[in-house]
């Protein structure tokens, strides 16, 4: 019977190699993720006046909300709520969980919109006169085939719904009669110790 041994240093090179491998792949992650981070934010500054990313709102009753995303837009206030859900989605208004077909794999999860409609109502009950919306954004890694529900919004649609920012066309008085309301919205923010949702 034959005895096979492998040489320390052919075990030791191997062990080198799928190391490499392994960094080399996380680092790859991680430099996409922080890529599609990057590019998002920037998206965001090009449609909005200010903007707070991942902050607590307080919700009036000692406790805080997290928001991904917090936009001053000419129209006002944007609450947006940041999702990465790859695959065929199937979700609706009156649903209560949203199902996600992905990879011969098939998971739920729970309806975001009634969260959305919190945070819209915390960053409301700061903000003064001016008005506030919410808005989930998906990547465009998924797809809703039966149809969007209220208020979700695609990746690639969103300097469809949200123009870029004219700012010479926004007026100083238009920006600093709601530039008040934010500051003192952004006041009372804290920083949230929640990862960034990357897109």
């Amino acid at each position: 019977m034959n005895d096979l041994r492998i040489a320390p240093q052919w075990l030791a090179l191997a062990l080198a190699v799928a190391l490499i491998a392994v960094i080399a792949t996380v680092g790859i992650r991680l430099y996409r993720r922080s890529a599609r981070r990057r590019a998002l934010l920037a998206r965001m500054q090009r449609i909005a006046l200010r903007a707070e990313h991942q902050v607590e709102v307080p919700d009036g009753m000692g406790g805080f909300f997290h928001v991904d995303h917090l936009l001053l837009t000419p129209q006002g206030i944007l609450v947006r709520d940041t999702r990465r859900v790859p695959g065929l989605i199937f979700g609706g208004d009156q649903m209560s969980e949203w199902t996600v077909m992905a990879r011969n794999r098939r998971y739920t999860f729970e309806n975001p919109q009634p969260a959305l409609y919190d945070r819209v109502a915390a960053v409301k009950a700061l903000a003064g006169d001016v008005p506030v919306e919410g808005r989930l954004l998906f990547s465009n890694v998924g797809r809703f085939t039966k149809g969007r529900p209220k208020w979700v919004l695609m990746l690639d649609a969103l300097e469809v719904e949200f123009p870029l920012v004219d700012r010479a066309a926004a007026g100083p008085a238009a920006v600093a009669e709601m530039t008040r309301p934010w500051e003192r919205l952004v006041g009372q923010l804290r920083p949230s110790p929640h990862a960034f949702t990357s897109l």
